[in-house]
């Protein structure tokens, strides 16, 4: 019972939850999007659930469609202002998603967790904005940060193969790997001065109040190369590559992976738990470097 509740403490400590087994994507022909940019609900089991909803500009849907997922504490407003995906992504044709968790909840519900069903809802809103004409049921993708970096991690088997490619933003490490996970491209940031999901593995938040850290105490975090690696290897991807970016920025490259998909991982030296963005010094723009690896991405059947 103990190692029971041990195995459950990191979802409850950076969150929880139960899902149920996606449902297909509605099919739909081409058409011009029923929906239009700004804030939305979706009732999904019973209870009224908020998203905001970027959209390109110049064309007509449906686009490529990015889950956009916010951080334990967080919010929708504060992920699309923080992350820049709505702005640059509707530059660049991408419609982007950015939900809400449930009332009264701090973070996503982990699948086989107790809790809302994210996981279903998640489904449920892409399936929603397929059948608007508002999202190309062939290529969906998400990215997240911190908990909504792990939430997105989770996703790639508990949508059973539905996103092309994930990027976590901070997040990497809380989630293990699921050996059952189909072929999926991953683009990974995380900054070696995180002291809330330690870059090096261990405890999460070692700087926050002391009753959190005295829970932490029970967690340990697998380190952010380590997460790499056995993602890689699940993957079927050979040897990595290392590279600088800039000054203060290392990537790490697995490609000639299966069925074509590749990993990346960012280190942003010094950096804390932060989105990487243009205007942060020696920082990256994560949103850019995002959409640049969805671009890369080959055609996936949304379900």
């Amino acid at each position: 019972m103990v190692r029971r509740v041990l195995r459950a403490l990191p979802a409850v400590l950076l969150t929880a939850a139960c899902t149920s087994s996606p449902a297909p994507p509605v099919r739909t022909a081409k058409a011009e999007c029923a929906l239009k940019p700004g804030r939305h609900n979706l009732r999904f089991a019973g209870e009224e659930r908020t998203y905001l909803l970027s959209l390109p500009g110049k064309t007509k849907g449906p686009w490529p469609m990015v889950l956009n997922l916010h951080g334990l504490g967080s919010n929708a407003g504060r992920q699309a202002d923080k992350s820049r995906l709505p702005e640059v992504g509707a530059r660049r044709g991408y419609a982007v998603v950015t939900p809400q968790v449930a009332r009264y909840r701090m973070a996503w519900t982990l699948p086989g967790y107790y809790g809302p069903d994210d996981t279903g809802f998640l489904t449920a809103l892409l399936d929603k904005l397929v059948a608007a004409g508002c999202a190309d049921r062939d290529r969906q993708f998400a990215a997240g940060m911190s908990y909504g970096a792990g939430m997105t991690m989770a996703l790639i088997c508990a949508m059973k193969g539905r996103l092309a490619a994930v990027a976590p933003v901070g997040g990497l490490n809380i989630v293990p790997p699921c050996q059952e996970a189909a072929p999926t491209t991953i683009v990974a940031f995380h900054g070696t001065g995180d002291a809330t999901v330690p870059y090096r593995g261990g405890h999460p938040f070692s700087r926050a109040p002391s009753r959190l850290r005295t829970l932490a105490k029970l967690v340990r975090l697998a380190s952010v190369e380590g997460a790499a690696g056995r993602w890689a290897r699940i993957m079927g991807c050979p040897a990595p590559a290392t590279s600088k970016v800039r000054t203060g920025v290392r990537l790490r490259t697995w490609k000639d992976c299966r069925h074509r998909v590749s990993l990346r991982l960012y280190t942003i030296s010094g950096a804390g738990h932060v989105w990487p963005r243009p205007d942060g010094g020696r920082r990256i723009d994560a949103a850019g470097l995002i959409l640049d690896a969805f671009d890369a991405v080959s055609v996936r059947r949304g379900g």
